[in-house]
């Protein structure tokens, strides 16, 4: 008589927790949420109590100043994309930052490939 197999249950799946603080939305992260926070503390009061006074500013940076013009860039062939994933990736094992801001530049089309080409 063959022997049988019992099988063992798995312990029952637990949910994860959830975030209690919000992460901050692209549009923050994009534009850039400013919050800063000021503490003061005050030790010179006649009634012998401290006083904590905090402030929460926002600050939004308005771009006044002259640009320094486009970027040129060219459109970058899914080639140009694989091919600058690997250079990127190999300058990032090996440790040579230049390779890798290489590989970043030709993903994007900002390597400056095909700029000297004189169209009559």
């Amino acid at each position: 008589m063959p022997v049988r197999r019992t099988h063992h249950t798995t312990t029952p799946r637990t949910t994860r927790a959830t975030r209690t603080t919000a992460r901050p939305s692209l549009k923050t992260r994009l534009l850039g949420g400013g919050h800063t926070h000021n503490t003061r503390r005050t030790h010179a009061n006649p009634t012998g109590t401290t006083t904590t006074t905090t402030t929460t500013t926002t600050r939004t940076t308005k771009h006044t100043g002259g640009t320094t013009g486009v970027h040129h860039k060219r459109h970058a062939t899914v080639g140009d994309k694989v091919s600058g994933a690997l250079m990127k990736l190999r300058g990032s094992l090996t440790r040579r930052p230049g390779l890798k801001a290489a590989g970043t530049r030709r993903m994007h089309g900002t390597d400056g490939r095909t700029t000297r080409r004189h169209h009559v």
